[in-house]
C-alpha cells in the first residue's frame, strides 16, 4: 500500500469559531492569543487519537473491579513547539499531553529569500525511535520552516508515521513539500487556505500570527 499525506480538517464548531475570532483583523492581542490558544487545545485532542499509546488492564471502582484503559507512560512522547508563534499553541496542548516533554526550535524567517535559519535548537542529539513527536507550527505557508523542523526530528531517530503536526492554517505549496517528502505524515489543521501572496503570507489566512499574539 503506498502511503499518502494525510491532512484532517476537523468538523467541529468551536474550532470554526476560534479561527473566525483569530482572522478577524478587529480581534485584540490578548483575544487573538487566547483564540489560538483555543485552537492549539482542539486540534491536538484530534491528533492524539489513536496515536497515544494505551495499556489495558483493571480497576477498582468503590463498587467492584472493572477493565481500564490508560496511555503508557512509559512511551516517549514530545511536543516541539516552532517559535515563537508555537508558544501561542503549547500552553493548551501541554493540558493534552501532559506527560510530554517540551523541545523548543527557534526558526526565523528571512524575508528576502523566505527561507527559515535556526537560531535555537533544544532537540536531543538522538530520540527513541518509538517516541511520538507532535509539531506546533500555527502557519503552514512556503513550507521552509516545517520541513526544517521534520529534518531536525527525523534525523535525530524519529520515525514520520509517528509525527503529528498541528497547524492552525495550512497552504497547498507546504502540504505539497510535505507530501513528497513524507508520505504517511499526518497533519491537524483548522483551514486550508487557497494560497500565498507575493511575500509569502497565507490568504486569506490571519495574518503574522507571532506579531499579532505578542502585541509587536
Amino acid at each position: 500500500m503506498t502511503l499518502q499525506l494525510r491532512v484532517y480538517v476537523p468538523e467541529h464548531p468551536l474550532i470554526k469559531h476560534w479561527l473566525s475570532v483569530a482572522r478577524d483583523v478587529n480581534t485584540p492581542s490578548v483575544l487573538f492569543k487566547s483564540a489560538m490558544a483555543q485552537l492549539g487545545r482542539w486540534l491536538a485532542y484530534e491528533a492524539t487519537r489513536n496515536w497515544l499509546p494505551t495499556v489495558d488492564t483493571m480497576v477498582q471502582t468503590p463498587l467492584t473491579q472493572c477493565p481500564g484503559t490508560f496511555v503508557n507512560p512509559e512511551m516517549p512522547i514530545g511536543i516541539v513547539p516552532i517559535l515563537r508563534a508555537g508558544l501561542v499553541l503549547l500552553e493548551e496542548v501541554q493540558k493534552v499531553l501532559p506527560i510530554a516533554a517540551v523541545y523548543h526550535l527557534g526558526l526565523a524567517r528571512n524575508e528576502s529569500s523566505l527561507k527559515p535559519s535556526c537560531y535555537l535548537n533544544k532537540l536531543p542529539e538522538s530520540f527513541d525511535p518509538q517516541t511520538r513527536i507532535m509539531i506546533l507550527e500555527p502557519m503552514l505557508a512556503t513550507g521552509g520552516s516545517i520541513m526544517m523542523a521534520m529534518k531536525e526530528v527525523t534525523n535525530r531517530g524519529v520515525q514520520p508515521d509517528l509525527v503529528r503536526i498541528v497547524s492552525v492554517v495550512a497552504a497547498p505549496p507546504a502540504l505539497r513539500q510535505l507530501s513528497e517528502n513524507y508520505p504517511g505524515l499526518e497533519i491537524y489543521t483548522a483551514i486550508i487556505d487557497e494560497g500565498l501572496n507575493s511575500k509569502g503570507y497565507i490568504v486569506p489566512g490571519l495574518g503574522d500570527a507571532g506579531d499579532r499574539a505578542f502585541g509587536t
